[in-house]
């Protein structure tokens, strides 16, 4: 399957036994309706959720209890969905990408797609086999506050600011500096959300992009306040072929540490 999936693609393999679906929707709109088989998993499970930077990996322990609970093998494939547009579906296939499985992909458009599509939904709740997969965090799948400070200034190195105009101006301050890392690019992350086809990822996303700045030709990092916005431009960039990493500590580490240099 590829990286990024349809509706009636998904609806056509349900039923593969190594097939995966997580569902990370609010609790509510889980319990309302969810694709058949789907599981749950709140994306609590996702994050440290430590101060100053909650956005962060939990450690080793945590990520093995959640992926054995959702009884991920080595063959598994993952699609991952929510009711958002890609956020913490993106963050989560990030997740996966960080220790080193590969074998996912998105519900573009998610739970919006799926039911603008009439497919059918359930209110069963979805139970898990567990399992006993070991894992290991790949640290090259991120980046860190040292490692952006080494890289700018370096021509092809951009920075994609996931965060709404008025918290990269530094109008709206949610760390204890306002603004944004020196030469940051703003999109906004809803930007490449379609709302008339049910939020899938825009189709002319590149070109979108293309116009800011932010291409294939840079190393790119992508960051907002805790690696959830940021999910979903780390899947957009991935989709098109970017080199590109997320900074989970995001502005929530970057605004608090005393020496890290900032624009308005």
């Amino acid at each position: 399957m590829n990286l990024i999936i349809e509706a009636e693609e998904l609806a056509a393999e349900l039923e593969h036994e190594e097939l995966l679906v997580i569902d990370l929707s609010s609790s509510q709109n889980y319990l309302n309706g969810h694709i058949p088989g789907a599981l749950h998993l709140p994306f609590q499970a996702l994050m440290a959720g430590t101060s100053p930077a909650p956005g962060k990996l939990p450690d080793l322990e945590q990520l093995t209890r959640v992926f054995r609970a959702i009884g991920l093998h080595a063959e598994t494939h993952v699609v991952a969905c929510d009711d958002e547009g890609g956020g913490w579906a993106g963050r989560f296939l990030w997740t996966l990408e960080s220790i080193g499985h590969r074998n996912y992909s998105y519900l573009n458009g998610g739970m919006h797609a799926w039911r603008g599509a009439g497919l059918p939904v359930t209110t069963e709740e979805s139970r898990a086999t567990p399992s006993e997969i070991e894992i290991s965090i790949d640290t090259n799948a991120a980046m860190n506050a040292q490692q952006i400070q080494e890289q700018l200034g370096n021509p092809d190195f951009l920075i994609w600011d996931a965060r709404s105009p008025q918290e990269y101006c530094g109008e709206r301050v949610l760390a204890m500096k306002g603004g944004h890392i020196p030469g940051a690019i703003n999109c906004e992350w809803t930007q490449l959300m379609d709302p008339q086809r049910d939020l899938r990822i825009r189709t002319d996303a590149r070109e979108i992009l293309a116009k800011l700045g932010i291409d294939g030709e840079h190393k790119i990092v992508t960051h907002c306040q805790s690696h959830h916005r940021s999910g979903f431009t780390w899947l957009v960039g991935k989709s098109l072929g970017f080199d590109i990493r997320p900074y989970p500590g995001s502005w929530s580490e970057w605004g608090n540490l005393p020496g890290t240099p900032v624009e308005q």
